[in-house]
């Protein structure tokens, strides 16, 4: 644990009492703070209690004895309209702040030089929050790795000289965040999302940038034209080295970026070649690719910077996460990809992008607006679909006459059913892939998309003559 002790001796506010909340309840508790722990929900209630932290309704609460209140990401700070709590704090002049806030003034005040990088964008930050870890992990360094990816980043292991932190951060958290500073701030990029927690693009575009601009290294993708703007201000307002654009286009001007398979790096009107992304089954497509380029540009960025061997060596050994493009192994020459997290059409759509032909397909569940018709350029690289869920016959409208497909109403049943197909396709062409990719949400059948991957990944290791590559998360 990460102990608060920049509010010791004075009462502070929790509210929101899920996994970090209550993290960040007991962190500042350690650190020798009164702490009243609320929440609107008595399941969250009865966890802080059970925890042994004190809970009081804070609608019944004098505002003026609290120094802070300090809130959990999930809890509305502006949109759709200011939480109840954040409402009172202010009418009372107590700052609201959140957790990352926490952890960046115990930074300044232990005095520790210890090196934070802090990733976020809209996609792919788990990915390269996991792939940043991997490499300094398998370069020697102590690493703690937690955040918006998993672990309360308070529960994290105490500061200590050499150890590094990489934190993945939301538009929420950065949002109560704001002295945050890392060492390397990371942002990949910015498309619409969460816009009823911020209003407009162009607020979300703001907050996200917030983590850059307090970061003594930034590191920015350049591929959409938000983060295009963050980079252009932040090189008039920085040293040139402070900033490194990154992007997975061959084409564009970056810093850091990908030609013919390799990450390099530009600088001074030379080229060089700092790792090489081809044969790593981890990394396939180019969202992977602008992941392991903002991964490398961060390395490159620490004050004891890694050196291009360690980052190659890194990369070929990353086994990726769990539902995220997620290789689980291969009978003869199909593979099987768990790519459960693609909830959506424009998350499948990098996965179709992966692969030039010969897929399996096994998509549905809960349908999103707009469906997988925003996919139809892509349905020649599908060689059969598998439908499962309440969009079935949605989806078969949509494929009718396109592509060939299959009712097969579970994930069961479809995976049984790719499986036969596949190896009876593996004589030539493209290698098979069966890939769930559902672009669905999971409510449907599943509690959450970890539990439909979870199922997917135990029905594959059962198959007959299956080579597991990876057999738990």
């Amino acid at each position: 644990m990460i102990r608060i002790t920049i509010f010791a001796g004075r009462r502070v506010a929790v509210f929101g009492l899920g996994a970090s909340g209550i993290a960040t309840a007991k962190a500042l508790v350690a650190g020798g703070a009164n702490v009243v722990c609320s929440d609107d929900s008595p399941a969250g209630m009865q966890a802080a209690a059970e925890a042994g932290l004190a809970t009081a309704d804070l609608k019944e609460s004098n505002w003026a004895i609290y120094s802070a209140l300090v809130l959990a990401p999930g809890v509305p700070l502006t949109h759709p309209e200011p939480h109840w709590a954040v409402r009172a704090a202010k009418l009372a002049g107590v700052e609201v702040i959140g957790d990352l806030e926490l952890l960046a003034r115990e930074r300044r005040t232990q005095g520790f030089d210890v090196p934070l990088i802090a990733i976020t964008g809209t996609n792919g930050k788990s990915t390269t929050t996991a792939l940043i870890a991997h490499i300094l992990q398998e370069a020697g360094r102590d690493t703690q790795v937690g955040g918006n990816i998993g672990t309360a980043m308070l529960s994290l292991e105490p500061f200590a000289p050499g150890r590094h932190y990489v934190i993945e951060c939301s538009s929420y958290q950065i949002d109560l965040a704001p002295s945050f500073d890392p060492t390397v701030g990371v942002l990949l990029n910015v498309t619409p999302d969460h816009l009823d927690r911020h209003g407009t693009i162009e607020n979300y575009a703001a907050v996200k940038a917030g983590l850059v601009r307090g970061a003594a290294r930034a590191v920015v993708g350049i591929d959409d034209k938000y983060c295009r703007a963050i980079a252009e201000e932040l090189r008039a307002s920085k040293d040139a080295d402070a900033v490194t654009t990154i992007s997975s286009r061959p084409e564009a001007p970056s810093d850091v970026g990908v030609e013919d398979g390799d990450i390099i790096l530009r600088r001074d009107g030379w080229i060089s070649t700092v790792a090489g992304l081809a044969g790593i089954g981890s990394l396939r497509g180019a969202h992977n690719a602008e992941n392991a380029c903002a991964a490398a540009a961060a390395l490159m960025a620490l004050p004891e910077p890694l050196a291009p061997d360690a980052i190659a060596r890194g990369l070929k050994t990353f086994p990726g996460l769990a539902h995220r493009m997620e290789q689980l192994g291969h009978v003869g020459r199909t593979l099987f990809v768990n790519d459960s997290k693609a909830t959506n059409a424009d998350s499948t759509e990098k996965a179709l992008l992966s692969f030039p032909g010969g897929i399996y397909w096994i998509v549905g569940g809960k349908p999103k607006s707009g469906g997988i018709a925003p996919l139809t350029q892509y349905f020649d690289r599908i060689a059969k679909a598998y439908l499962i869920g309440e969009a079935t016959d949605e989806f078969a409208a949509t494929l009718d006459g396109k592509v060939a497909f299959e009712r097969c109403g579970t994930l069961d049943a479809a995976t049984a059913a790719a499986a036969r197909d596949a190896a009876n396709a593996a004589g030539s062409g493209n290698a098979p892939v069966v890939l769930l990719s559902p672009a669905c949400a999971s409510f449907d059948q599943f509690r959450n998309f970890e539990v439909r991957g979870d199922a997917f990944r135990a029905l594959v290791a059962a198959l007959p003559g299956i080579e597991m590559l990876r057999s738990s998360p």
